[in-house]
């Protein structure tokens, strides 16, 4: 581990990081400052990752770490739990790996982070994909990653191959060369045709004889296109119509009946899908969730916090034991029966939840086969024609389709038939219904002429009411007969029971005596085994003590290794620079001056400073009482100008501008 250590400082020492990290002050980085600086080689490998993780949580810094290494390959030497709880943690030995490994392959490193910005698929959900916007998206996508594959390959040839500037110098001179022969030839071959007669009537013949040749080429080439989508549009034509021969023939002897229980089924299906398992199942990931969230944000545990952990879940187990023994002994009839119920509601709970999965399974496998076949059909999308019959199995094909005509002729008859009584009844139906509104209309108008309105809408009330009442008595007759005759039975039965148990409860008089005794022992072998538990678990946790201290020691002494090991390193250091001072003195020949003469002169030169800095605060001294009296004679000179100033201002206004200016070689004059 000190060897990887010097070798991160080392490398963050060193542009493009320039660090000025040593052992100890590396080492004794708090865990936010060793994860910003996994962030910044990160960064250095992909900008993206340029940031500052104290404005983002733990757990996404985590997660984007996590991913970025998983982009450029790194395998952990630990499990992957360990791994990302020692991540989350900044762990000094896991960060030290991850440093060393990102260290020792830079290069590598960087061009991984670089294809992955381009080759990294974009997961795409599969109900997202059914829209045809995103799919064409990401075929174009899928396209385009393919092109950049390519044409990264193709740079990456081109970089490994020997190809220098020089050569291709050369070529370009020589195609130079070529190209003044060419025009050379051709202004030979315009001074010959100049001589021929006609020549520009030929030329033009030749020139529309040409382009006729190309107009025929590209005819023929979209003849031959248009020949292909011809052929393309009879295959599909013909996929289109087995499908429809197929789809008649899935429909052929459903009813709508049938039709409509499969669509209840199906609906209840959904139904116990959407409110019942996904609901459940949401449930439980958000749980997991939260439980994941809540360990992220606690603390590391330590020993002593495992050890609690573990007797919390030991007390909590011991009391689950001695209450399932109290319910035991206790032994209620009723809740034994509770207890079938519930066993049996689980039971069919069970059957319903791996009925739910066993659907679940069955429609993915019908999904990942439909995408097999439209794939199957992609991939024979360029084969001409379709399977055809011989032999027995076309006749076997013929006589079916034979007997499907006469089942269709024979049920379309019977569908016209019926559809032809629907609409006699259905004429009826709306002849009854106006010859009855006009029988009510009159009976009302009969019933307001007599004063008596509502009294058949009361009487058909009434009709309701008394036909309920019959209904209820004999209900209420059948119930209490029903009771008399359950009763009869039961009590029946109970005799049955009574008259058989009774051998049995002669039976089982000694085997409770039994019981009670086996019980006796039961308790005496219990006590001895929990007496010898609670002395195992005692020596258990004072070993646990002993190697919780061992742990410590050992970190501590760990510790002063490093420390004793890092001043190993500064008297090795600083006694190399006592072996080179002592050589400089036993060689003076040495053209590398010694610390001595460094010192020595650096004290001269500080002694000069500060002689001539003494010699200017003498002269400062010496000039402070005159310069201080010149500089307050100069202020009363300036407040006596300022009055005189004021006194002429005053003066002009009062009596107008009497003063004069008075100019000689040597100075002006004011006078007021």
């Amino acid at each position: 581990m000190n060897e990887s250590l010097k070798y991160i400082v080392e490398q963050l020492n060193q542009p493009p990081y320039s660090r000025s990290y040593n052992l100890i002050s590396f080492d004794s980085l708090t865990p936010i400052q060793l994860l910003q600086v996994l962030n910044d080689v990160l960064a250095e490998i992909s900008p993206q990752n340029k940031m500052d993780i104290r404005e983002e949580g733990a757990d996404q810094t985590a997660v984007r770490v996590m991913t970025e290494l998983k982009y450029l390959r790194y395998k952990p030497s630990q499990e992957v739990q360990a791994f990302r709880q020692g991540l989350v943690t900044a762990n000094k030995p896991v960060v030290y790996e991850i440093l060393v490994w990102l260290f020792q392959k830079m290069p590598e490193v960087k061009k991984r982070a670089y294809l992955a910005r381009y080759l990294v698929k974009i997961e795409c959900p599969p109900d997202v994909m059914s829209d045809s916007n995103v799919a064409d998206a990401m075929a174009q996508y899928d396209d385009m990653m393919a092109q950049f594959k390519v044409l990264h390959k193709e740079a990456e040839e081109l970089k490994k191959s020997n190809y220098s500037t020089s050569d291709i110098k050369k070529d370009i001179s020589h195609m130079d060369e070529e190209k003044e022969q060419l025009t050379k030839r051709i202004e030979r071959l315009k001074k010959k045709i100049d001589t021929i007669p006609n020549y520009e009537k030929n030329i033009e013949i030749a020139r529309s004889f040409r382009l006729e040749q190309e107009k025929q080429a590209e005819q023929g080439q979209q003849k031959l296109e248009q020949r292909n989508q011809l052929h393309q549009s009879e295959q599909r034509y013909k996929r289109i119509q087995q499908q429809l021969r197929d789809l008649k023939q899935a429909t052929v002897g459903s009813t709508p009946e049938g039709l409509i229980q499969k669509l209840d089924e199906e609906n209840k299906v959904n139904a116990y899908l959407c409110q019942d398992k996904l609901p459940k199942e949401i449930e439980n990931k958000r749980k997991a969730c939260r439980d994941l969230e809540k360990v992220v944000h606690e603390p590391a545990m330590g020993q002593a916090d495992l050890d609690d952990l573990y007797g919390q879940i030991k007390d909590l187990n011991s009391e689950i034991n001695g209450l399932i023994e109290k319910r035991m002994m206790r032994n209620d009839p009723l809740d034994d029966k509770v207890s079938l119920f519930r066993q049996q509601a689980s039971i069919i709970a069970r059957k319903k939840e791996g009925a739910a999965e066993s659907l679940k399974d069955a429609k993915d496998e019908v999904m990942s086969l439909r995408q097999e076949i439209n794939e199957k059909r992609e991939t024979v999308k360029g084969l001409q024609g379709e399977e055809v019959l011989k032999g027995d199995e076309f006749k076997r094909y013929v006589t079916k389709l034979r007997g499907m005509s006469t089942m269709y002729k024979k049920k379309r008859q019977i569908l016209a038939e019926l559809r032809s009584e629907l609409g006699i009844l259905s004429r009826t139906e709306d002849i009854l219904k106006q010859k009855d509104n006009a029988i009510q209309r009159n009976l009302s108008e009969l019933e307001a002429k007599k004063g008596i309105s509502g009294y058949h809408d009361t009487q058909e009330e009434l009709e309701k009411v008394s036909t309920m009442k019959s209904e209820l008595d004999d209900m209420k007759g059948r119930t209490l007969e029903d009771i008399s005759d359950m009763v009869h039975r039961l009590n029946s039965k109970i005799a049955s029971k009574k008259s058989a148990l009774a051998p049995v409860i002669k039976e089982l008089r000694p085997m409770r005596q039994k019981h009670q005794e086996i019980q006796i022992a039961h308790t005496e072998k219990k006590s001895s085994y929990d007496n010898l538990a609670a002395g195992l678990d005692s020596n258990c946790s004072k070993l646990e003590q002993d190697v919780k201290a061992f742990r410590e020691e050992c970190s501590q002494e760990e510790s002063r290794f490093h420390y004793l090991n890092c001043m190993r390193n500064i008297l090795l250091l600083q006694q190399k620079r006592v072996e080179d001072e002592v050589k400089s003195y036993v060689n003076p020949q040495d053209k590398k001056k010694s610390y001595r003469e460094l010192y020595s002169k650096k004290i001269q030169e500080q002694e000069n400073l500060g002689k001539s800095l003494r010699e200017k605060q003498k002269a400062i001294k010496e000039n402070y009482g005159p310069s201080m009296k010149q500089i307050k004679m100069w202020k009363d000179f300036q407040v006596l100008m300022e009055c005189k100033t004021r006194c002429y201002l005053n003066k002009g206004k009062q009596k107008g501008d009497s003063a004069t200016m008075i100019r000689d070689d040597q100075e002006d004059r004011l006078v007021l």
